[in-house]
């Protein structure tokens, strides 16, 4: 499901009334006026930054417009906001190993390094995404957010 196609709105979690009108505002802003969902994105940020969700939306619209830098930026702070709040180190090679049934912060982690290792894919830094699909193998064996999808797309880029 993409969220930025749906209808009625997005359940983004229990996150404070102001935080989710935002991010609201943002996914159907997105479709029409893409710099205003960027500033929308931003502001709830602002308003929390511990809101996972959050960075999710505005490293997503920037790799869909093809905003690379950004998106890795993006990604990148929100990767570190979820292992913070997993209780985990920043970096991602220091991560407990086998932690393929994540939840909450951990997984969101999890799903945000796939999420980088497909933009430095897309940004042609294949030995950047091997490295981040390595730790990825080790840290989510079992794939649960995905990343063995990536992984075929770096092998076919060969």
């Amino acid at each position: 499901m993409d969220i930025f196609r749906e209808a009625e709105g997005v359940d983004f979690g229990g996150l404070p009334g102001p935080v989710d009108t935002l991010l609201q505002q943002g996914v159907v802003a997105y479709r029409s006026d893409r710099l205003r969902a960027d500033r929308l994105f931003r502001q709830a940020l602002d308003l929390a930054p511990e809101a996972l969700p959050a960075y999710f939306c505005l490293y997503k619209i920037h790799t869909y417009m093809g905003n690379l830098e950004t998106a890795k930026a993006a990604a990148l702070e929100g990767l570190r906001e979820a292992a913070r709040q997993a209780g985990w180190p920043g970096d991602p090679k220091l991560w407990p190993k086998g932690q393929s049934h994540a939840d909450g912060p951990a997984r969101f982690a999890l799903f945000t390094l796939k999420a980088l290792s497909f933009i430095e894919l897309k940004r042609g830094d294949r030995s950047a995404a091997d490295a981040l699909l390595r730790i990825l193998a080790d840290v989510d064996p079992a794939g649960s957010v995905g990343w063995p999808v990536i992984a075929a797309l770096a092998e076919g880029a060969h």
